[in-house]
C-alpha cells in the first residue's frame, strides 16, 4: 500500500512538472538571447560575447556584449550602451577591449569604463583583426576606388545624394547582389596604426572587393606574426557575374613599392588565409573547380620561405569550414558538415594524420587557447539554442561554459532529433531528421511536415534554426522529416555533386523514397495528413512537387524558382545556374527545360502557399509572380505572403510572426 502510495505521488509530481511546460511559440523563439561572435582574453580567464534580443513591438533587435570568466562564473554585461555594439576583441598586450560602436572602433576596460574612440572613418570600420603587438590592425570599409581620401568619399556621396536625374547607367553585370544594388563603391582593406593615428589603403584605387563580394568572409584577410604581412582574398575576374576565382593574396607591408601576390593557385574559390602561429606557414581553404561554389573546401598549407603549396587533406572526403592553427603550429582544427552534425575535427599537418575531435551537434566560432590544451566553441542543437562550451583535449567531454536561455528553455518542451535511413535513387543511402511534437503519445496519430532544405548544397542539421526551426514547426502537433537527399553536404563529395544537372532526377526520388519511408514505418504519421515545405531550392523542389505527386495535402513554396531560364536573367551570381544546368540556357536549353517546373504546369493540383519578398536578388521576385499566375489560371488553390520589406529571409519580427503564422493557418486550412 506504501509502495502504491509513492508511485501515484511520483506520477502526479512528474505530471506537474509536465504540465508546467509548453510547445515552443513563436513569440518564444523571438525571446531567445542569440549568443552570436566570442572571443577569448590573453590571459585565458575571460570570454566575451555578443548577445542580440529582440522586441516584438518595436519590431527590431539589439546586440550586446557580454562577458564570463572561462570557468562559467560572473557573468556579467559589458558596458551599458544605447545603440548596439558588436565585433569585441581583445586588444593583444593590453587588459582593454575593443568592439565597433556606430561604425567606428572603440576600446574600454573590461569593466566597460574609460571607453575611448579609437578611428574617426568616414566611411566607417568594417570587421577588425588585430596585429599581435595590439598597436596596428586590419579593417575593410566601402569606398570610391578612385578616392584617396576620406573627403573625397564624402564628397562623392554628397554628389549622388543630391543628384538629378536619379537615373543610374550599367555597363558591366554584378549590378546588384544578394539584396542590395550594388552602385559605384567597393570594399577595400585598410592598415591602421595607433601609434601614428594614421591609416592607409591596401588595396587603394582597386575596383575588386576585399573580401570578394561572394563567397568570402571576414576570415579573409589577416596580418602575419610580426606584423610585417598581410594575407588576403581577393576576385579579379573580368567578368564577376560568372566567376568563383577568389585567390589568396599576400602583401609586404614594410616595402611601400611591393604589389600583392598571388599564392593560391586553383581556378576554384580560395579562401580564409591564416598565419601559423610561428609565421612559417599560411592555410587556407581552396575549392579546385571553376564555377562551383560548393565543391569540397580542402585545407592547403603555404610555406612562406620556399613558396610551397601542399594540399593537406586531399585524401579526405570532407569539405572544411573554419580553420584555426593550434598554438604549436603543429595542428590545423577546423569545422567540418558531417551527417547532420557540424563537427571539429584536428589535422596534423606533418604526418596528415586526421582525428574526429567533436563529433555531435552543430559547432562554430572555434578559439584555442594560449596552451594548446581546451578551446572554446559555439555549439547548438535541434533544442538549444546557440551557447558557449569548452572542451579540454584531456577530458574530451563539452562542458557547457553560458546558459543564456536556461529559464525560458525550462518551460519549453521539446523533442530531441532521431534519424532514419533509406534506399534512394539507384541503392544509394539516405539520412532524414525526425522530431516528433512535444508531448508526443503512443498510440496516436499525428500529421506529418516534410521539409526540403536550400542551396542545393547544404543540409538539414541539429540546430537550432532562427527561422525554419525543426522544433516549431513540430510545435503545433506534427511530426517533422526533414531528408538530406542527393546535394546535401556532409555525405562524401560525390553525393553532394550528383544534383548538378540533376536537379529534379535522382534527389527527387531521394525525397520520395524518404516520405513513403517514413509514412509507411512509423505507424504514428497520419499518411492522410502530410505537408511539404521548402525555401530556396527547396522552394524549387515544392514547385517541382506540384507537377509530380499528389502525396500532399498542401505545399509551401518560400522564395524558391520556377522557371529557369527566366530565373537565369534576373538572378546574380551566373556562376550557380551556369555550373547546375550546364551553361546559360541558350547553349544547355535540354537541361533547362526538363527540370524547370513551369513546364509541368497542367500537372499543377496540389494546394500551394507561395511567399516571395521584393529584395531577394538572387531568386527574384518575377518568379512568384509567374508562379502564382500559374496556378491561379489553372484554378489551384493558391495563396501568396510577399514581403515588400524583406529579401531572401525573413528576418523582422512581427513579418517572421505573420510568415510563421499563414504557414500554420495554411496547414491546417487544408488538413482533413
Amino acid at each position: 500500500m506504501k509502495k502504491a502510495f509513492f508511485v501515484i505521488l511520483a506520477f502526479l509530481i512528474s505530471m506537474q512538472i509536465f504540465a508546467q511546460k509548453h510547445p515552443l511559440t513563436i513569440e518564444n523563439l523571438w525571446q531567445m538571447k542569440r549568443v552570436g561572435n566570442v572571443d577569448l582574453s590573453n590571459d585565458n580567464e575571460i570570454l566575451a560575447f555578443t548577445v542580440t534580443t529582440f522586441n516584438m513591438e518595436k519590431n527590431k533587435g539589439k546586440t550586446e556584449i557580454w562577458l564570463i570568466n572561462t570557468d562559467g562564473s560572473n557573468l556579467k554585461k559589458f558596458g551599458e550602451f544605447e545603440k548596439s555594439v558588436s565585433q569585441p576583441k581583445f586588444i593583444p598586450n593590453s587588459n582593454k577591449l575593443s568592439y565597433i560602436s556606430e561604425g567606428q572602433l572603440w576600446s574600454a576596460e573590461i569593466d566597460g569604463s574609460n571607453q575611448q574612440r579609437l578611428t574617426d572613418v568616414y566611411s566607417g570600420v568594417g570587421e577588425v583583426v588585430w596585429a599581435k603587438d595590439g598597436t596596428k590592425f586590419l579593417f575593410t570599409s566601402s569606398v570610391y576606388p578612385d578616392c584617396e581620401t576620406q573627403d573625397c568619399n564624402k564628397a562623392k556621396d554628397e554628389e549622388l545624394k543630391n543628384r538629378i536625374p536619379t537615373g543610374e547607367i550599367f555597363t558591366e553585370l554584378m549590378y546588384r547582389h544578394w539584396d542590395s544594388w550594388r552602385g559605384p563603391k567597393r570594399s577595400h582593406l585598410f592598415f591602421y596604426n595607433l601609434k601614428s593615428n594614421e591609416f592607409i589603403d591596401l588595396t587603394n584605387k582597386s575596383i575588386y572587393d576585399v573580401p570578394p563580394i561572394a563567397l568570402g568572409s571576414a576570415n579573409d584577410y589577416s596580418i602575419s606574426p610580426d606584423g610585417n604581412e598581410v594575407a588576403f582574398t581577393m576576385n579579379t575576374s573580368d567578368f564577376l557575374a560568372s566567376s568563383t576565382d577568389n585567390d589568396v593574396f599576400t602583401l609586404n607591408l614594410i616595402d611601400k613599392n611591393t604589389k600583392p601576390k598571388k599564392i593560391s593557385t586553383s581556378k576554384g574559390n580560395d579562401n580564409q588565409p591564416v598565419y601559423s602561429p610561428d609565421g612559417k606557414y599560411i592555410a587556407f581553404c581552396s575549392m579546385q573547380r571553376e564555377g562551383f561554389e560548393a565543391d569540397k573546401q580542402s585545407i592547403v598549407v603555404y610555406n612562406r620561405t620556399t613558396g610551397e603549396l601542399i594540399n593537406k587533406t586531399a585524401d579526405l572526403n570532407i569539405s572544411a569550414g573554419q580553420i584555426v592553427w593550434s598554438p604549436c603550429s603543429k595542428y590545423v582544427y577546423y569545422t567540418a558538415n558531417n551527417k547532420v552534425y557540424n563537427s571539429i575535427y584536428r589535422i596534423n599537418i606533418e604526418t596528415l594524420n586526421n582525428d574526429l575531435v567533436l563529433e555531435y551537434g552543430d559547432n562554430s566560432n572555434l578559439i584555442i587557447n594560449n596552451d594548446g590544451d581546451k578551446f572554446y566553441f559555439i555549439l547548438q542543437k535541434s533544442n538549444l539554442p546557440n551557447e558557449i562550451f569548452k572542451y579540454e583535449l584531456d577530458i574530451r567531454t563539452p562542458k557547457q561554459i553560458t546558459f543564456m536561455n536556461k529559464d525560458l528553455l525550462s518551460e519549453i518542451e521539446m523533442n530531441d532529433i532521431e534519424t532514419f535511413w533509406c534506399d534512394g535513387a539507384e541503392g544509394a543511402k539516405v539520412q532524414s531528421i525526425l522530431v516528433k511534437p512535444p508531448f508526443f503519445e503512443k498510440g496516436k496519430k499525428y500529421p506529418m511536415i516534410f521539409l526540403i532544405h536550400g542551396g542545393p548544397q547544404g543540409h538539414w542539421s541539429d540546430d537550432f534554426h532562427y527561422r525554419w526551426n525543426l522544433q516549431l514547426f513540430a510545435s503545433r502537433g506534427y511530426v517533422v522529416v526533414a531528408p538530406n537527399p542527393r546535394g546535401s553536404t556532409g555525405y562524401g563529395q560525390k553525393f553532394c555533386d550528383e544534383i548538378s544537372k540533376d536537379w529534379g532526377g535522382k534527389v527527387y526520388v531521394d525525397l520520395m523514397s524518404a516520405y513513403d519511408y517514413a509514412v509507411n514505418n512509423f505507424d504514428y504519421i497520419d499518411k492522410n495528413n502530410t505537408f511539404a515545405a521548402g525555401a530556396s531550392y527547396g522552394g524549387y523542389m515544392i514547385n517541382w512537387i506540384e507537377g509530380h505527386t499528389d502525396r500532399f495535402n498542401a505545399l509551401v513554396s518560400h522564395n524558391g524558382s520556377f522557371n529557369l531560364e527566366s530565373m537565369y536573367g534576373t538572378t546574380e551570381e551566373l556562376w550557380f545556374p551556369e555550373w547546375e544546368f550546364g551553361g546559360p540556357y541558350w547553349d544547355s536549353s535540354e537541361i533547362y527545360e526538363k527540370f524547370s517546373p513551369h513546364k509541368f504546369v497542367k500537372n499543377f493540383k496540389t494546394p500551394m502557399l507561395i511567399v516571395h519578398s521584393a529584395f531577394d536578388f538572387r531568386l527574384s521576385e518575377s518568379q512568384a509572380f509567374e508562379l502564382f499566375t500559374a496556378l491561379q489560371k489553372m484554378g489551384v488553390k493558391s495563396k501568396f505572403l510577399y514581403f515588400p520589406d524583406e529579401t531572401h529571409f525573413v528576418t523582422k519580427p512581427q513579418n517572421a510572426k505573420m510568415w510563421w503564422n499563414t504557414i500554420f493557418d495554411w496547414f491546417e486550412e487544408n488538413r482533413k
